[in-house]
């Protein structure tokens, strides 16, 4: 598709609109609207069926009303009337265009580019969607006068055609330009300050660290001393017994030496040494049966750990809280046990 010499003469006004270009302004939330006249370019196609009523290259004239969401970014919207001659006749034909477009303006330059959709309608020819791409030119006779030329390619989505058009028009910008930062004041020269003497490294000056020599990984307070947290430790005990049995198997002498060493490591600790049994015989046997195996396991902690005897405490539960339900071995199994454990809480530093 050839440009018409009417078309190359309004890309010739574009170039010669550069000539008398004033400064572009700060366009930034500001709402523009223009008036334009077009060339428009159908496809070659369109002019040889009569689907779209044949027509030809011809003149129309329209408005953009617009939104600049900053320097780079603007919002378009274009609404176009079209008087198209027919290829076939002497007659022309009516034809609408409405389009949303996404323009780019190129930083310190008055060019810009833009893409949209658009819905074409063609007198006797039905409606046809379309994408555009292009690209412009905008010279400033004024902050809020423009002159502006454009070029577009717009590519059929229904039916695969090829239009183009040449744009020139005049743009408003309407509102205040936004207003320049203004410059901010050089800082007057401040006479340097003699830092503080803070000797150990914690952020607090010596005249008033009330903890001088702090360790450098300890987190401190506003007086220079190391901070604390409480924290809550605990050493649990389990042990299994043989069927019918009271007597501790060896394997538990490390864990039973372990809990002793946790009570001796916290002498404000006391611990409970809970006996259970399994499900089967008497209730009352084998309550004594699981106090006798709470007994055992205190009598360890006692004569053979040292622990004082008031802080140990010996209780058999029978079979009240079994661990496991059921009647089965593997259930009696885990049911005969020893339970005890001991919480206490103990101060830490605070790490920076």
């Amino acid at each position: 598709m050839k440009l018409s010499t009417s078309a190359l003469a309004i890309l010739a006004a574009l170039s010669a609109s550069a000539a008398v270009a004033a400064d572009k302004p700060l366009v930034s939330d500001r709402v523009f609207g223009s008036v334009f006249t077009e060339y428009y370019l159908p496809d070659q196609d369109k002019g040889e069926t009569a689907d779209y009523g044949y027509i030809h290259e011809g003149w129309g004239y329209g408005l953009e009303l617009g939104y600049h969401l900053d320097e780079n970014w603007a919002l378009r919207l274009d609404l176009v009337k079209q008087r198209l001659p027919q290829t076939t006749t002497d007659d022309k034909i009516d034809g609408d265009r409405i389009g949303l477009n996404v323009v780019h303006n190129f930083t310190g330059s008055n060019f810009y580019v833009l893409g949209g959709l658009n819905r074409l309608d063609v007198e006797d020819a039905g409606d046809e969607s379309a994408v555009n791409i292009g690209v412009g030119y905008r010279a400033y006779l004024t902050e809020r006068v423009s002159l502006f030329g454009e070029m577009n390619r717009f590519q059929g989505l229904g039916e695969s055609f090829a239009d183009a058009n040449v744009k020139l028009g005049m743009s408003v910008l309407f509102g205040d330009a936004p207003a320049a930062p203004e410059p901010t004041a050089a800082p007057e020269p401040v006479a340097p300050v003699q830092a503080p003497v803070d000797s150990d490294k914690d952020g607090v000056p010596d005249s008033s660290d009330l903890c001088p020599g702090t360790p450098i990984t300890d987190k401190v307070d506003a007086t220079g001393c190391s901070i604390f947290m409480e924290k809550e430790v605990s050493f649990a005990l389990k042990a299994q017994f043989a069927n019918d049995s009271a007597v501790v198997k060896p394997e538990y002498d490390a864990e039973i030496a372990e809990l002793a060493a946790f009570l001796k490591r916290f002498p404000g600790t006391d611990v409970e040494v809970g006996g259970h049994a399994s499900n089967v015989g008497t209730p009352a046997y084998n309550l004594k049966l699981s106090q006798r195996r709470a007994d055992a396991i205190a009598k360890i902690l006692v004569e053979q750990h040292g622990i004082a005897s008031n802080r140990v405490s010996a209780r058999g539960y029978g079979i009240t809280q079994p661990k496991v339900a059921g009647n089965t071995p593997a259930a009696h199994a885990a049911n005969r046990r020893i339970e005890a454990k001991v919480t206490a809480t103990v101060k830490e530093k605070v790490e920076r």
